[in-house]
């Protein structure tokens, strides 16, 4: 099985888009790609009163795999907020169990897997449970969005060096969203790649007129020219 965890520096830096884009990619290659959103927050009440996360749809939009909704966003609220606390206040338990059993069914199907995260590594699922600690137990090598401007540096490093302690693979690091290469936007990258020993895979521009296409038109030169269908390639070495 091969796959990616996509991950952030904060949220907002566009896991979605590179997630999605990824997906695109990979299906317009003709590979068999899945995803999953295992817990979202901040969904909208539709008018038959049922949650759905943009978030969840864009990437099965992206994907085009005719499976349910809750299979591959097991867990939906309301609230913007941290998992843990969305569903606290939802008077839900979250399960990790239910969510590994989904990805475990999602990954017999489908091959590679793009999974995306909520918040960065250390959002709570549960109290006792972290992003940080569903990677692991998913096994998948991670990607870091991180974004643009000046700030990077330090949000950027401290993950990845904080993902690398945990015995994280990290595959490479991606900058989303840029509008104007300014002086920090010009000489992060570089002093990032310097102080991981990570490389920055892309820079993804800022698109006014965004369409995940033309996200997926620039991963696929950045990140599957690189690693090909199998992120396993990339833990060999090869």
């Amino acid at each position: 099985m091969s796959g990616f965890f996509i991950t952030g520096t904060d949220t907002e830096v566009g896991k979605t888009v590179i997630a999605a884009g990824l997906a695109r990619a990979y299906r317009d290659m003709g590979y068999p790609v899945g995803v999953m959103k295992p817990a979202s927050s901040g969904a909208i009440k539709t008018s038959t009163n049922h949650l759905e996360c943009q978030d969840t749809q864009l990437l099965i939009e992206a994907s085009g795999i005719p499976e349910e909704v809750s299979l591959i966003n097991p867990y939906c609220f309301e609230a913007p907020l941290a998992p843990a606390t969305a569903a606290s206040l939802a008077g839900v338990e979250i399960e990790i169990s239910k969510i590994l059993e989904a990805y475990h069914l999602l990954s017999q199907r489908y091959d590679p897997m793009i999974v995306e995260g909520v918040g960065g590594l250390l959002v709570p699922l549960r109290k006792d449970y972290l992003v940080l600690d569903l990677i692991k137990d998913l096994n998948l090598p991670v990607l870091v969005v991180a974004g643009p401007g000046l700030g990077t540096i330090n949000h950027t490093c401290l993950t990845v060096k904080y993902a690398l302690k945990e015995g994280i693979t990290v595959a490479g690091i991606i900058i989303n969203g840029l509008k104007k290469a300014g002086l920090a936007e010009k000489t992060s990258p570089a002093l990032i790649e310097e102080i991981t020993g990570i490389p920055i895979l892309g820079t993804i521009p800022y698109f006014p007129d965004l369409t995940i296409s033309r996200v997926a038109e620039f991963l696929r030169k950045s990140i599957i020219h690189r690693f090909g269908h199998s992120s396993q390639k990339w833990e060999m070495g090869n």
